[in-house]
């Protein structure tokens, strides 16, 4: 998803690798958030999540996030699916 750059900032086909991703996230937190709490997961996690609630495929997320296992990707829409619906959400 992203590629590196060169120090001359021309575009590259190779994937940054999974630190470089986390240090951009990290650097862009640092504009208002605290970075301690960002990590390329976040991406992940928050790409994963959304994809739940927009009703995507389960397969095709595992897919896109290489995923090992379909259940841990189920899990990122089973945490959104937790407030899909609530029974006490008129009254609470």
């Amino acid at each position: 998803m992203f590629r590196k750059l060169t120090p001359q900032g021309r575009l590259t086909e190779k994937a940054m690798s999974a630190q470089g991703v986390a240090l951009v996230v990290k650097a862009a937190a640092a504009a208002g958030y605290p970075p301690e709490k960002f990590s390329g997961h976040s991406l992940r996690a928050g790409f994963l999540t959304e994809a739940g609630r927009q009703n995507a495929n389960l397969f095709k997320m595992k897919e896109h996030s290489r995923h090992a296992s379909i259940d841990i990707v189920a899990e990122y829409v089973r945490d959104h699916e937790r407030f899909r619906e609530y029974a006490g959400e008129g009254f609470l």
